[in-house]
């Protein structure tokens, strides 16, 4: 099992149309095969700069890499996230041991 955790810092101001457009596109990344428990989370710690994170779950590696070239994602990242995204943190993690 993989979980991909993503914190991230918008570029659009809070509570606005374009913050709410990013989001929902976000959401839909849960309908790529093989994405299982997509959760959207708001920042609320002042440790960081984050303001937003989303994470995620898949079965294996296989699944992970099909993600991560899947056309949805993909075009997430070039219609959503390069223009959206001010500052990110990607972490992947797997059960130890």
């Amino acid at each position: 099992m993989i979980q991909h955790t993503v914190v991230f810092r918008l570029r659009f101001p809070k509570s606005s149309i374009g913050e709410k457009k990013f989001l929902e596109a976000a959401m839909r990344l849960g309908t790529i095969p093989g994405v299982h428990y997509l959760k959207c989370h708001r920042q609320t710690s002042k440790k960081n700069n984050f303001h937003f994170g989303l994470t995620m779950e898949f079965e294996n590696d296989k699944a992970y890499r099909a993600y991560n070239d899947h056309p949805q994602h993909l075009a997430f990242i070039k219609d959503y996230w390069i223009d959206g995204v001010e500052d990110f943190l990607e972490i992947d993690y797997s059960p130890y041991p």
